[in-house]
């Protein structure tokens, strides 16, 4: 802080000098901004181009698992226990080269029974996860 002595009275004058104070300013906004470079953390998703409704469900070859309301699942239509969904997926995978499923959640259950379909086919052995949108499941 810097401080004139004299004036016209012989006074001093107690103004302050703006120069340091912007000066921390700007290094603590250089600092936040290589900081905030660092911080920035995501996904990586490869989200494929809009296509008409039918080219999006899957071929019959594929494997679509649906989760359903209540825990129950179905492998391509047919009933798996909740309670032995990876130990019947990691057997149906063993044989397939391809390793690809898709997985079709019902509208009326929430996100987190998406999430532990999804954890036990990768846990199977499942390399590609693709989610079947709302629209083409209908």
């Amino acid at each position: 802080m810097a401080m004139g002595i004299g004036g016209r009275k012989g006074g001093g004058i107690s103004e302050i000098n703006m120069t340091p104070m912007i000066d921390v300013l700007l290094v603590l906004l250089i600092i936040f901004m290589v900081v905030q470079q660092g911080l920035q953390r995501g996904l990586g998703v490869m989200v494929p181009p809009p296509r008409d409704v039918e080219t999006v469900i899957p071929p019959a070859e594929n494997l679509v698992l649906e989760v359903e309301p209540g825990g129950r699942y179905l492998l391509n239509r047919q009933p798996i226990p909740a309670g032995r969904l990876e130990e019947s997926l990691a057997r149906v995978f063993a044989e397939r080269q391809r390793k690809v499923l898709f997985v079709k959640g019902a509208e009326s259950i929430a996100y987190g029974d998406v999430v532990s379909a999804v954890d036990a086919s990768r846990a199977a052995g499942v390399q590609v996860v693709g989610l079947v949108p709302l629209q083409a499941a209908r």
